[in-house]
């Protein structure tokens, strides 16, 4: 296989990365070669313990900082002390995400959690980390996206999915909004002349420990659907290439969203990846980021 690699990473010394979701499967990936590097990583991180273990694994220039995207209370404790810590920051991987097939769940605010977790916590960090962002010299953010955004439409009137609640289209509304808040994020910056880039990435199909997490549920049959499902996936290592280079490419430019080229995208290579209708809709997008501020309080752009 071959196109972009973690080896062409440019040299990432001086530079403060935040990467949430960091102590495993994507996020850990990315911390690492970010840190291998040269970048002073933040693993933010729900479970700190497993944050230390993977700060030991990862070596280098890192620290730990508890976050809770589940929670504004927590989303904005982590961001007043970090912006405190670090008032320029350069990159902002928004790399957390959960994926639930059980009942109906929601956050500390009372947010249908896939959405509430994977886009309206990282929409309220990424808006109260702004202006140490706009700090650094040329600082970047990447939001998470999924294949599954493809055949996911979101329900504005219904946006909690509290009438017609089902998991994996819960999962993939939160990824749909995810790609939204990005790609609105990358014209609101453009409009306002910040120095901010905004990019996108998805995965594809990967080994990450959300597949059998999310089968838990179901017993050991669900484990053993988890199980023959990874046999369809590519590595963690292969998957976090497209946020890695969304990134840190030099070249890239905002609203770009990258995956993989082969097989539907869920495999291979890294190239610009496709956008559903209703993601690159900005009517569409207009609308979500009016109801995000509404929902969490963070006004910003």
């Amino acid at each position: 296989m071959t196109g972009w690699t973690a080896d062409r990473i440019p040299d990432q010394h001086g530079r403060v990365a935040v990467v949430t979701g960091a102590n495993s499967g994507l996020g850990l990936v990315t911390a690492t070669e970010l840190a291998r590097h040269g970048a002073h990583v933040v693993l933010a991180v729900r479970n700190t313990a497993a944050g230390q273990d993977a700060a030991r694994r990862i070596g280098g220039d890192v620290e730990v900082r508890e976050l809770d995207l589940a929670s504004l209370a927590s989303v904005r404790a982590f961001a007043a002390t970090l912006a405190a810590d670090h008032p320029a920051i350069d990159l902002l991987v928004n790399n957390a995400g959960l994926v639930l097939l059980g009942p109906r769940r929601v956050t500390a605010d009372g947010f249908e959690l896939h959405l509430g977790t994977n886009m309206l916590g990282h929409f309220a960090l990424t808006g109260l980390l702004l202006d140490a962002l706009a700090a650094a010299p040329k600082p970047r953010v990447v939001s998470l996206s999924s294949i599954t955004h493809k055949s996911a439409h979101l329900d504005f009137g219904d946006l909690m999915m509290e009438r017609n609640y089902k998991p994996s289209p819960a999962y993939g509304r939160s990824k749909l909004a995810t790609t939204l808040f990005g790609l609105e994020l990358d014209r609101r910056l453009r409009a306002t002349g910040s120095p901010i880039v905004s990019t996108l990435a998805h995965p594809g199909l990967t080994r990450t420990n959300l597949t059998p997490r999310a089968w838990e549920h179901k017993g050991r049959l669900g484990r053993a659907i988890a199980t023959v499902g990874l046999l369809a996936t590519q590595s963690v290592e292969q998957g976090t290439l497209p946020q890695l280079r969304a990134a840190t490419d030099p070249a890239v430019v905002g609203g770009q969203f990258f995956g993989p080229a082969g097989l539907g995208e869920t495999r291979g290579r890294v190239t610009e990846a496709k956008l559903s209708r209703e993601a690159a809709d900005p009517a569409v997008a207009t609308r979500l980021w009016a109801a995000a501020q509404e929902l969490t309080g963070v006004r910003y752009l």
